[in-house]
């Protein structure tokens, strides 16, 4: 009887937990995918509410949203998509916040490949450079506005030595797999904790391309959800930040 008496108990005490726990789905710019995963572990261990991560280009995303897929929070990879969001009625009202500002880096899986000012773009012997669709990701805008700020593009495209990735994950795994001897890709891809994780890469300088800043928004379908509204608030705090600085963003 008294151990009967300790497991309703015990039961009392998880119903109100297991009740206050929630699933939602969070839509993730490809290119904060690493990152992304160790804050939503933080966050479910220390609220029990599940983020469900689905990871993409930012354009897919918003033609997703845009015909109702179910998604609660997007962290983007740009501050345009979620301001045109709210443009189009779609959001939480003064939800949208910069969670994060990308770098673009010229990577090779080769070590010593990549020179220490990004020459080998100019003057490298590859057949390839890898850089994510201009139209759907961030990055692969950055990419592009600094090859043609470098003059480079046009030769590029005629010789049909870029391969274009749909995102900036996949235009990773070109290089990743040596289908492209160099990509332009996210810093937070190859950089963890001060350094490239492997092969080589140059870091290109904030004034060759427009700052990217990564900004995150609440859908209104969501709106009134408690869960949601605290990962968008654990985003802001300590913890979230370490994370995201460990990857090479910049912070405001």
């Amino acid at each position: 009887m008294k151990k009967f008496f300790l497991f309703l108990v015990a039961l009392a005490l998880l119903i109100p937990s297991l009740a206050w726990a929630d699933e939602f789905q969070v839509a993730v710019a490809a290119n904060f995918e690493a990152p992304a995963k160790l804050i939503a572990a933080e966050f479910e261990k220390e609220t029990g509410h599940k983020p469900i991560l689905a990871f993409g280009s930012t354009g897919s995303f918003y033609t997703q949203i845009k015909n109702g897929s179910p998604v609660a929070i997007f962290l983007a990879a740009d501050a345009k998509t979620p301001k045109q969001l709210e443009t189009d009625g779609l959001i939480k009202p003064g939800s949208i916040f910069t969670y994060a500002q990308g770098a673009l880096v010229l990577w090779s899986l080769t070590g010593g490949y990549v020179d220490a000012e990004g020459q080998v773009l100019k003057t490298g012997d590859y057949k390839h450079l890898a850089v994510a669709n201009p139209k759907l990701a961030p990055y692969g805008a950055a990419a592009y506005e600094l090859l043609g700020a470098w003059g480079i593009l046009e030769g590029l495209e005629n010789n049909k030595r870029l391969v274009i990735g749909e995102n900036i994950a996949q235009t990773y795994q070109y290089v990743k797999t040596a289908s492209a001897e160099l990509g332009l890709v996210a810093l937070s891809q190859v950089w963890k904790d001060g350094k490239f994780n492997e092969g080589s890469g140059w870091k290109v300088p904030a004034d060759l391309y427009s700052p990217i800043l990564q900004d995150v928004v609440i859908l209104k379908t969501a709106e009134n959800d408690a869960a949601v509204q605290a990962f968008s608030d654990y985003l802001k705090g300590e913890k979230a930040r370490e994370i995201i600085l460990s990857f090479g963003y910049v912070l405001n």
